[in-house]
């Protein structure tokens, strides 16, 4: 049998003949599971990999263009979590986490506003305040955009420092430097108030939250409390399953919420016949997001439960958090949800029965805890449609 004989270039075309062929079938692969939209961004990567001559780090890289993928949604509920971020919340929504023991708004683009201070804290201990702005993290400006991910420039390595930049409302500006420790948060507080009313404070929708403000209730039922007030001021959400937990003890049998995910069917929760039979009462404000806006309208739509503030957020997306290869997540809006009723709070928020705004003044030492209930004008409201 005659043999045949490929040169060293024969061979060298055949294989580049082959990756050709792997490359364009990637291609079309790509096209037909992701769309289009996913060859310009593998043909970009393979050009900044073959053609690019400086120096850069290609996690970061990643770590930018996912960033910047998601910032393309235009979802302001919907965003790339690194690897150390994606941990650092991870832990932070066990009510344990390692950092210096704030919690912190958005809402002003200087910085990210102090909402409050948790007692013995780094923070704490170090005299920072609610309503203070934090305007740079290790002098780098956290203004702008850049708030975002301000929280996640705080987080860190217990025992390591984190300088802080602070413009006070008066406009003083001040720098602390914190060492970052573990903060421990007891989501649910409470306490019988005169006239045999029990208020209930919930900071989150985190782990245990749901099992905290079932021991509470009890607690007040058991002490004879004739009516319940839940503030969900400054409460910035949570889990879903912690969020339907408080709702089935609270409220009687029927529907209490309903979530539909892209290309899913509608689930609904229900709530069983046990309950609490006393009125309720909720405080809201602008700083009132996701899973505690939704508390406050299921209370006012299945038990007729007042509520009483300011407009809330108008937040209708559940986010999830799915994690990547690289150790990294992205913390994406992937259904909408709305009332056992149907009724969405997306641009809308939580209907009120009564507003009553803060004065800036009132709005800090709220933030800071040291607002007395005597002079807590949403509160006093809600006491008062109570009828105590």
């Amino acid at each position: 049998m005659r043999q045949r004989h490929f040169s060293t270039l024969q061979l060298l075309l055949s294989a580049l003949g082959g990756a050709v062929a792997a490359l364009a079938l990637a291609l079309l692969a790509a096209w037909v599971v992701l769309g289009p939209q996913a060859v310009p961004l593998l043909e970009g990567l393979a050009v900044i990999r073959t053609q690019f001559v400086g120096d850069y780090d290609p996690q970061a890289m990643t770590d930018g263009a996912l960033a910047g993928m998601v910032d393309g949604l235009g979802d302001r509920w919907s965003h790339y979590l690194t690897a150390e971020a994606y941990e650092a919340q991870n832990q932070r929504r066990t009510n344990t986490y390692i950092g210096v023991g704030i919690t912190v708004g958005f809402e002003d683009e200087r910085g990210m506003t102090i909402l409050s201070v948790k007692k013995g804290s780094p923070a704490g201990e170090a005299g920072v305040e609610a309503g203070e702005i934090i305007t740079a993290v290790d002098g780098a400006s956290v203004a702008g955009e850049a708030r975002y991910d301000g929280s996640e420039a705080v987080m860190g390595e217990a025992g390591t420092p984190v300088a802080l930049t602070l413009l006070a409302p008066d406009g003083a500006v001040r720098e602390v430097t914190l060492l970052r420790g573990a903060v421990e948060t007891d989501p649910v507080s409470s306490e019988l108030l005169d006239g045999g009313v029990g208020y209930i404070k919930v900071e989150n929708f985190y782990s245990n939250s749901a099992k905290r403000l079932r021991e509470e209730v009890d607690a007040l039922l058991d002490q004879g409390a004739r009516a319940l007030v839940f503030d969900m001021r400054d409460n910035g959400g949570g889990y879903v399953g912690e969020l339907t937990d408080m709702l089935d003890r609270l409220l009687p049998e029927g529907p209490i919420f309903r979530t539909r995910s892209k290309g899913g069917p509608e689930e609904v929760v229900e709530s069983d016949e046990e309950h609490v039979g006393v009125p309720m009462a909720v405080l809201v404000n602008a700083n009132t997001y996701s899973a505690a806006e939704l508390f406050a309208a299921e209370l006012r739509e299945a038990a007729g439960a007042p509520v009483v503030g300011e407009e809330t957020s108008g937040k209708g997306y559940s986010q999830q958090a799915i994690a990547l290869a690289g150790g990294g997540a992205l913390n994406l809006s992937t259904a909408k949800y709305f009332t056992g009723e149907g009724v969405s709070l997306i641009g809308t928020g939580v209907t009120l029965d009564a507003r009553v705004a803060f004065s800036d003044q009132d709005a800090a030492a709220l933030a800071a805890g040291k607002l007395d209930h005597g002079a807590d004008a949403q509160l006093q409201k809600a006491l008062e449609l109570l009828g105590y």
